[in-house]
């Protein structure tokens, strides 16, 4: 079932220069990029995002960080796109993620992970809505093939 999944580099994966690597890994693995914003978050909606950590010990200081540097807010389309997406971006814990995945390959610290993934369908629709208003999704064929007519 096609569906689509919320991704987002954090600050820390934009200053180490690690966006490319993660937009090709998503490439590669064969989802499609409908979606794209780099944006810096404020306060509101960084809480908004994070609002099911709000009674948690670590919310302000997760707030301060993504609120800290750019980030760059994806929306991918694939068969089983957020489980997918969860399983190349790796465990939230970097010491848990395996290498081949983004956190196992790039991260040594659970408070920067570089990367947030979807990790249900419902909580990418919210994610989605949060960032992205719906003429901002984009629909369009992802073969060059298919407008050469070479795939028919």
């Amino acid at each position: 079932m096609v569906e689509k999944t919320f991704i987002m580099v954090k600050p820390d994966g934009i200053q180490r220069a690690l966006l490319g690597e993660i937009i090709d890994r998503f490439e590669n693995k064969g989802l499609k990029l409908v979606g794209l914003k780099l944006l810096k978050m404020d306060d509101e909606l960084a809480q908004k995002h994070y609002s099911e950590h709000k009674n948690k010990e670590f919310f302000e200081n997760l707030v301060k960080f993504i609120t800290s540097g750019p980030v760059v807010a994806m929306v991918w389309e694939a068969d089983n796109a957020v489980y997918i997406g969860r399983k190349l971006v790796g465990p939230t814990t970097p010491n848990e993620a395996g290498p081949g995945t983004i956190r196992g390959d790039f991260c040594i610290n659970t408070q920067f992970n570089l990367i947030h993934a979807s990790d249900c369908i419902e909580n990418a629709r919210k994610e989605i809505a949060l960032f992205f208003d719906e003429d901002e999704i984009l629909s369009y064929e992802k073969s060059i093939r298919h407008w050469l007519g070479l795939d028919i």
